[in-house]
C-alpha cells in the first residue's frame, strides 16, 4: 500500500467528506466480517487519516502492524499516525523499524507532511543519521 503523496491536513470539501464518510462505512462493515482483511485495512487507514481521525488511523496501522510485522511501508504508515497525534517517540521508533526492515524513500522522509511533527522534534536527528549512513551504503 503505498502512502499518497498528499497532505492529510487538506480541507475537504463537502462532497469530499460524504464520499469518504461512505467508503469509510462500507470499509469497516468488510472488516466487521474479516477484521484481518489487510487491503480493506490499508484502505480504511488512508480513509481514516484523510478524514482527520488520526486516532483511528493509528489504530488500524497498529493492528496492520500486528498482522504484518515485517512489512516496512506498514511501520513507515504507522509512524506516519504516531506522528500525527504528536507522539514523537513512538513515530521514531516506527521509522526506524521501517528503516531498518527496508524503507527506502529518504525523500519522501523528508517531504511527507504526516511526519512534520517529527521532524520538527529533537529525535529527529538520529534518523536523519540512519537515513545518511543507508545513503552512503547504498552507493
Amino acid at each position: 500500500m503505498p502512502k499518497k503523496a498528499f497532505s492529510s491536513r487538506k480541507k475537504l470539501t463537502r462532497r469530499e467528506q460524504r464520499d469518504l464518510d461512505v467508503e469509510i462505512g462500507f470499509l469497516e462493515g468488510i472488516l466487521r466480517r474479516d477484521p484481518d482483511y489487510v487491503e480493506a485495512l490499508q484502505i480504511l487507514g488512508d480513509a481514516y487519516t484523510r478524514r482527520g481521525e488520526y486516532s483511528h488511523g493509528l489504530k488500524v496501522d497498529e493492528q496492520l502492524a500486528r498482522l504484518q510485522p515485517k512489512d516496512a511501508l506498514v511501520h513507515y504508515n504507522l509512524a506516519c499516525s504516531y506522528s500525527l497525534i504528536d507522539d514523537c517517540e513512538a513515530a521514531s521508533a516506527a521509522l526506524e523499524l521501517a528503516l531498518q526492515l527496508g524503507y527506502r524513500d529518504f525523500r519522501w522522509i523528508t517531504t511527507d507532511p504526516d511526519l512534520r511533527n517529527l521532524r520538527n522534534h529533537a529525535l529527529y536527528k538520529k534518523i536523519r543519521a540512519k537515513v545518511r549512513e543507508l545513503k552512503l551504503q547504498a552507493r
